[in-house]
């Protein structure tokens, strides 16, 4: 199994004020984007990548650099700041750039890479304390605030409580049918050097850009079937808590892909892209996203 390896960013920014640490919640749940797509978009994004794959090979390209270059897109990124009128919710220009580079970091090899666009700040009590997926307050900030079109990552940061959610994406593939639920929520808690311990290194943002570009986690489908439709991913039954010395969890497929980007692992454990990963990003950015 071949692995896209990707340098760790080292060293992060303080937000404007560094609060305490806090310990990231003993089941966190990270992210909670888990959808399917239909049977008809992943039967055209495996068609879709075996082109691709079937002209990287009549090409002079190693097997990775076709990979790499199956799509070149430079995102511009959005950056909704939700806070609820105290210093809750406020990150600095230092932090927000940072986690840019960091972007910039975990994508090289991709063909993606990230600008800051524009910043925002907007103080509402009930947004900042009451979003999540599917509720009113979603559907009222994304409305009043989305910006630029289906290649534009709006990225909102609000409070998610105790809850143990650090976020959640929509996939490409559902931009065309409600273009303005499109984005990443993210816990403001996860800016780089932020306060929760082992989730403060800016990848919960990587992990999510991730489904936002048509990656499911590594662990979805269990052992059998098609499980994240990536195929030098092995087969991966459970989530990853830690950073494990080694972990295997489906029988006969190779060790999970703990140092994933689309497992649960700590951000200091996670930092690969798979050939198949990098394969059908580029196929889901060129047909929903460029």
């Amino acid at each position: 199994m071949q692995f896209k390896t990707l340098a760790l960013y080292i060293g992060v920014a303080l937000a404007v004020a560094a609060p305490a640490a806090m310990a990231a919640p003993s089941e966190v749940k990270l992210c909670g984007s888990h959808e399917t797509a239909p049977t008809s978009v992943e039967q055209a994004l495996g068609n879709k990548i075996a082109a691709q794959r079937a002209a990287g090979s009549s090409s002079s390209l190693s097997k990775s650099s076709a990979a790499a270059a199956a799509v070149s897109a430079n995102i511009p990124v959005y950056y909704h700041l939700i806070t609820d009128g105290s210093s809750s919710g406020r990150i600095s220009t230092s932090a927000i750039n940072s986690q840019i580079s960091i972007l910039n970091d975990n994508f090289s090899g991709t063909g993606l890479s990230f600008y800051l666009a524009s910043t925002d700040t907007t103080v509402n009590s009930d947004w900042f304390n009451n979003v999540n997926q599917g509720t009113s307050q979603e559907r009222a900030m994304k409305s009043a605030l989305r910006k630029g079109g289906s290649n534009a990552l709006n990225v909102y940061t609000v409070s998610f409580g105790s809850s143990g959610l650090l976020g959640y994406a929509t996939f490409p593939w559902n931009y065309r049918s409600n273009p303005t639920n499109d984005g990443i929520v993210l816990d403001w808690n996860t800016y780089p050097g932020g306060p929760i311990t082992n989730y403060q290194e800016g990848k919960t943002l990587v992990h999510e850009i991730g489904h936002w570009v048509g990656l499911y986690h590594v662990f979805q489908g269990g052992c059998s079937g098609s499980g994240d439709y990536v195929d030098d991913t092995p087969p991966q039954s459970t989530v990853t808590r830690g950073c494990p010395s080694s972990q295997d969890s489906c029988s006969g497929g190779g060790v999970d892909s703990i140092h994933s980007h689309m497992d649960y692992s700590y951000d200091s454990c996670r930092y690969l892209w798979t050939n198949g990963q990098i394969a059908r990003m580029g196929a889901a950015v060129d047909a929903y996203r460029i």
